[in-house]
């Protein structure tokens, strides 16, 4: 609660911006993707092309995707898609085209063409015809790839995703440097061997930094996952504003737009779209040192990313060859290029030639062996320890004393498409409850950061409650335990008589004013509960899974594994209409066994109550089971709802035998045990 106490809210003014800035600075551009089965190349396509077409100087731009499945899908579809952009760009610049990822504009009823302007009609026809056309060309079957690229696909031969070199492909150059032409595209799969150490989504974006600084070496990134298009075309003359501020310049180092999303299911089902969290938390945290650093749709300085200290800006380099060396590794060209990142030299146009020179020394810093003894991922780049590297990298930022910026244009900068159905959600809510839990245990800890860094208190509390995460699950799980337990034994742990009133008050208040901040952002009751709902099902599920996973690395029985997060193609419009759009899918994974025994075992524990299977005369009556306990198992058996349902459903809509039979069986282990203490 602290964490709102002092929200903040930027307005920028893109116009002032031009007015106040004689020439505006290069931006590179990274989009990175894992899979291409789970991140379809349509969807993939579609954010590069909303970023080519970002209303911001072109030669000013360059655009990199990280392939980290090595595919020569990707690659194809990137191919066409450059083709295809050669025509896209100028048709919405031209016609200052608002939402410029051509799936979401062209399903947009408001982007039907409906007027009159016989020269319009004529070239937005041709577009949709152009875009369909890429479309069915992108969607092949992956064997007969090599006949379509001829002699580029060679570089693919004998590949695995997992055992291959380094592959950097320049798609599109923007040769002339002319303003208004396309921006380069260049196509990064890093080096991978097996059993080497690839630290997942932080080395995939610490190699497109190392490569993009040799070739373009913009003094500000930006990255989006391969699913968030670009809603707003001035988004980066937005973000300028605030790193440009002369105040920004000595103490911004991220600019981070929140996370929207199209095609929403009404009344947020699955509880991840996240529109208060952005809404409340984001701007409270604006107000202290900022927002934490979400992973995609943010904009970094690239200074800030090499390691330098808010005090040391406007002082240049102050490392000996040697210390850059030891930091950032073998490659003269790299170091050179940190360099001139410390000093704020820019590239001018006649260095860009470069582009097509670089390829050489940038396959050898995307080599799996070229961090070895290096300062990447410890003291530069993306930090590694955590698989939520986001949190982790813009943790490390705060603890230097760097702040960080909320950026809201309106419309909104970027949207992307939120996780339907229950594994899904379920495997991505489970890596973000690993990450955190990676991240305390790990040598950034906030304790540490405040007490021997620079994050301010409240900067603190709110990291720990982000944090908290991956500690909540267990104390929930504990407490829905308890409250079973204490049906089951007849005893009670909530307060008798005029006691229970206080915990009760507090719990009503702030379930109240929750609420309110739910009406206030124009959202339905529904949709407050679905919330609630899921604050109670994802905790216990995928957070408690999290902490298993957790508690077995430090075991050293196991480590964690990066699961990828599936992008679904979504259909058309918003609040789709579909029965079964919002139900809740279920697989045998065993993110869905403790929900499923949690559920059994408050069925059990009041079927015990309803049928009188209590020990009776055991306890005195004040330590007998109280109303309290029973409205509380009642209260999360309504929270799971849809696992009760799942318990009858079938297909992928019913939870599995197998996970039923499991929490069947550690239910009878537990009431055992707790009949047990009883006797005893």
């Amino acid at each position: 609660m602290s964490t709102q106490w002092s929200p903040a809210f930027n307005k920028t003014y893109p116009d002032r911006l031009l007015q106040s800035v004689q020439e505006l600075p290069p931006v590179d551009l990274f989009v990175t993707t894992a899979d291409d089965k789970l991140e379809p190349p349509i969807i993939t396509i579609n954010t590069v092309l909303s970023l080519l077409a970002l209303d911001y100087p072109s030669h000013k731009l360059a655009c990199y995707v990280s392939d980290d499945g090595c595919s020569p899908l990707i690659f194809y579809a990137l191919h066409e898609a450059s083709k295809f952009a050669i025509h896209w760009v100028p048709f919405c610049k031209k016609y200052n085209v608002q939402i410029r990822a051509p799936f979401r504009y062209f399903c947009d009823e408001d982007n039907k063409c409906m007027t009159n302007n016989e020269e319009f009609r004529q070239e937005w026809s041709r577009m949709k015809d152009m875009y369909d056309n890429l479309s069915r060309k992108i969607d092949v079957d992956p064997n007969s790839i090599p006949n379509l690229l001829q002699g580029e696909y060679t570089v693919f031969s004998n590949t695995h995703r997992t055992d291959h070199p380094a592959i950097i492909k320049v798609i599109w150059e923007n040769k002339e440097m002319v303003e208004d032409g396309l921006p380069h595209l260049i196509y990064i799969s890093r080096e991978k061997r097996p059993k080497q150490p690839h630290h997942f989504k932080a080395g995939a974006m610490n190699v497109l930094t190392r490569v993009s600084g040799l070739i373009t070496n913009a003094p500000f990134i930006l990255n989006v996952d391969c699913d968030m298009f670009v809603n707003n075309p001035k988004t980066v003359l937005h973000a300028m504003s605030i790193l440009l501020d002369s105040k920004g310049e000595k103490e911004v180092a991220f600019a981070q737009c929140p996370q929207q999303f199209y095609a929403t299911l009404k009344d947020d089902p699955f509880g991840n779209q996240l529109t208060i969290l952005y809404k409340y938390l984001g701007a409270g945290l604006a107000g202290l040192q900022g927002i934490f650093y979400g992973g995609t749709n943010c904009f970094h300085r690239r200074k800030v990313i090499y390691g330098l200290f808010p005090d040391d800006v406007g002082k240049g380099n102050k490392l000996s060859d040697e210390e850059l060396k030891q930091k950032f590794g073998a490659s003269k060209q790299l170091r050179k290029s940190v360099v001139d990142t410390f000093e704020g030299k820019i590239y001018a146009p006649s260095d860009v030639i470069i582009v097509t020179k670089a390829v050489e020394e940038a396959n050898q810093v995307a080599g799996y062996g070229y961090e070895y003894r290096t300062g990447w991922g410890k003291q530069v780049g993306w930090m590694y320890g955590s698989i939520t590297e986001d949190v982790h990298t813009g943790l490390t930022m705060h603890e230097k004393g760097w702040r960080s910026e909320l950026c809201t244009p309106d419309p909104i900068a970027f949207r992307g498409c939120a996780p339907i159905g229950g594994p899904t959600s379920m495997s991505q809510q489970k890596r973000w409850a690993t990450g955190m839990l990676e991240i305390f245990f790990g040598k950034h800890c906030p304790i540490f950061g405040t007490i021997f860094g620079k994050l301010s208190f409240r900067q603190f509390l709110a990291y720990m409650w982000i944090i908290n995460w991956g500690f909540n699950p267990v104390a929930q799980v504990c407490y829905a335990s308890l409250t079973a337990y204490c049906i089951i034994t007849n005893s009670n742990f909530l307060p008798k008589d005029w006691g229970i009133y206080i915990p009760t008050a507090v719990v009503v208040i702030y379930k109240i004013y929750n609420l309110y901040e739910y009406l206030d952002s124009g959202m339905s009751i529904r949709a407050w509960w679905n919330n609630q709902r899921m604050s109670i099902i994802t905790p216990m599920n995928a957070g408690f899974c999290g902490f298993i996973t957790i508690l077995l690395k430090l075991l050293g029985i196991s480590d964690t594994v990066f699961d990828i997060t599936k992008k679904d193609i979504p259909p058309s419009n918003d609040d789709t209409h579909d029965k079964n759009a919002g139900r809740h899918t279920f697989d045998e994974s065993l993110v869905f066994l403790p929900g499923t025994t949690i559920l059994l075992l408050q069925l059990t524990a009041i079927f015990i109550k309803l049928f009188g299977f209590q020990p009776q005369g055991v306890l005195s009556g004040n330590y007998e089971c109280g109303m309290a306990e029973i409205l509380c198992s009642v209260y999360v058996i309504i929270c799971y709802w849809p696992f009760l349902k799942g318990l009858f459903g079938t297909g992928k809509y019913g939870i599995p035998l197998t996970t039923i039979c499991k929490g069947g069986i550690l239910t009878c282990l537990f009431v055992c045990l707790c009949r047990k203490t009883v006797s005893v």
